[in-house]
């Protein structure tokens, strides 16, 4: 499998780092997205006209939508992390992969404002990257009551692995996490996770502060 990558993309790094916890092995090619703008040269264009990176190869499959290459590199080596306990689960999963979308938007939208320059009303973005923190917060909260600690359910799916990056970049576009206890747990249990790889501005567990507690926990 080939993947057109850019080691400071978040939506690269999902597929790096799915394919890193399922132990597949990827031909990375590497692609000058900043300054270059190779994404949007006749060579990749012709693989994805939507000018937009990550994309797989594998022989004549051509996938260009980040959900949509961890759904495939989970079914081709991990069912189970495509939820398969319960039509809930699986709904679930579904759910929160759409909201990742969001995620790419807004926490995705400031981070390139702030550290491309990429035009946007950056308050604009920082409300709304703000407000699906605030979402993901309650999720998770409400995952808590039910004696979950992932998204989908009591495992990591692909759901997880589809929106951590942007969250926990979030602070690249001006957006603290601080506010948010249950999220930093969240991301701790995946940094956790064997196989675990970083990016730029995603650490390992070590280089983190002590463990957050919900708000009334001592």
């Amino acid at each position: 499998m080939k993947l057109y990558d850019y080691v400071l993309s978040p939506s690269c790094y999902k597929v790096r780092l799915m394919a890193a916890i399922l132990g597949i092995k990827l031909d990375i090619r590497p692609v000058d997205f900043h300054p270059g703008a190779e994404h949007r040269g006749p060579e990749l264009l012709a693989l994805n006209p939507a000018g937009s990176i990550p994309i797989l190869e594998d022989g004549d499959l051509v996938l260009t939508e980040s959900s949509a290459i961890l759904a495939y590199l989970a079914a081709n080596s991990a069912p189970e992390w495509l939820g398969r306990d319960s039509p809930q689960e699986r709904a679930r999963v579904q759910q929160w992969l759409s909201f990742s979308h969001r995620l790419t938007a807004n926490l995705g939208g400031a981070r390139l404002h702030e550290m491309l320059l990429r035009p946007g009303n950056i308050k604009v973005l920082q409300a709304q990257g703000i407000a699906a923190l605030r979402e993901l917060e309650v999720g998770l909260f409400e995952q808590g009551e039910r004696g979950m600690q992932f998204l989908a359910g009591s495992r990591v799916t692909i759901a997880d692995i589809a929106c951590f990056p942007y969250v926990a970049l979030a602070p690249d576009g001006g957006i603290s996490l601080d506010p948010y206890p249950l999220i930093r747990l969240w991301m701790r249990a995946i940094r956790s996770l064997p196989g675990f790889i970083e990016m730029p501005g995603i650490h390992r567990l070590h280089e983190l502060k002590p463990d957050p507690h919900p708000a009334g926990e001592t």
